[in-house]
């Protein structure tokens, strides 16, 4: 009997041992279940991660995000107005103030740059068909075109003035009375020179109507003549087919030759901006960062780099 009570004793004690054992070895497993734990957490976390990139490219935006996916951001310049967009006939390399920004966005976007030489016929053309994104080509922004296309913050603000040849002995707006003016087709140039004679009471504007005005056939007090371009405005001044040249200052700037000078006057500010397809979300972009470089003085450096304070 004794043995039997020493062995079912020794039985349960070695039972007791065991379960001890057990209990001990579920006291040491946390270490496997914090890594249970810390699982989910990672999966977290890298699902956040990804929510945020997705988010980032939404924020672009698909007509942004599509121009990325190309590789290639197209723009349409000027290349004959030193200052603003001039390429070089020899290296074909552009330079100027508009050359500048555009390098600034498509760097910003992470892409390559194609530059679509246009003129102020041409280029809101090539940016409704597509074949460029933006245009930055001494595009003065007037609220009848902000009807058609977007336009960022102006990065520049220039103003109208006329050239002539310094024989002519026109000197001053007066002087343009009766007088023939070349300027480029699809400007506004035509229309704020003859706005400034109106106001300044050298003509007179009873048939004036700036919403309908048309260069081609406004003949009251002075009259008009449209070339594509502005070397050719150029040529006609010299060979007296017009008396005047009339354009933005700064583009006339090149042609101001020791033979010639500008009238006395100088009128309607011409705000620039870089010109997008109507409510592309890349207008958007482009103009948030048009606000940050006139902020920091990015812009300013382009300007003070091309001659242009």
């Amino acid at each position: 009997m004794k043995k039997r009570v020493v062995a079912v004793l020794t039985s349960v004690m070695l039972t007791a041992v065991a379960l001890v054992g057990c209990g001990s070895a579920s006291a040491s497993a946390p270490a496997p279940t914090e890594t249970k734990v810390e699982e989910p957490a990672v999966e977290e976390a890298v699902e956040d991660e990804s929510e945020a990139v997705e988010e980032a490219v939404a924020e672009i935006g698909a007509d942004t995000q599509a121009i990325k996916d190309r590789g290639v951001l197209k723009v349409g310049v000027k290349n004959a107005v030193v200052g603003f967009g001039f390429q070089d006939t020899l290296t074909g390399e552009y330079s100027g103030l508009e050359i500048s920004i555009a390098e600034k966005i498509a760097e910003e976007l992470g892409v390559d740059i194609e530059f679509t030489t246009v003129t102020a016929a041409t280029r809101t053309e090539l940016l409704d068909s597509g074949d460029i994104d933006c245009v930055l080509a001494t595009f003065t922004i007037t609220d009848e075109r902000k009807e058609s296309w977007d336009f960022s913050t102006p990065y520049f603000t220039d103003y109208v003035s006329v050239l002539v040849e310094t024989a002519s002995g026109i000197t001053k707006l007066e002087d343009l009375k009766d007088k023939t003016v070349g300027v480029s087709s699809g400007s506004t140039s035509a229309k704020s020179l003859t706005n400034a004679m109106i106001e300044a009471g050298f003509i007179d504007g009873t048939d004036f109507d700036p919403d309908s005005f048309d260069a081609a056939t406004w003949t009251e007090g002075i009259a008009y003549k449209q070339y594509d371009d502005y070397p050719a405005i150029s040529t006609a001044l010299s060979a007296g087919e017009v008396d005047a040249f009339c354009v933005d200052k700064s583009i006339l700037a090149i042609y101001n030759t020791d033979d010639r000078n500008y009238i006395d006057d100088q009128f309607s500010p011409q705000d620039y901006g870089v010109a997008t397809k109507k409510g592309s979300d890349f207008s958007t972009f482009v103009d948030d960062l048009v606000v940050t470089w006139l902020g920091d003085g990015t812009i300013a450096g382009f300007i003070s780099e091309n001659g242009l304070d």
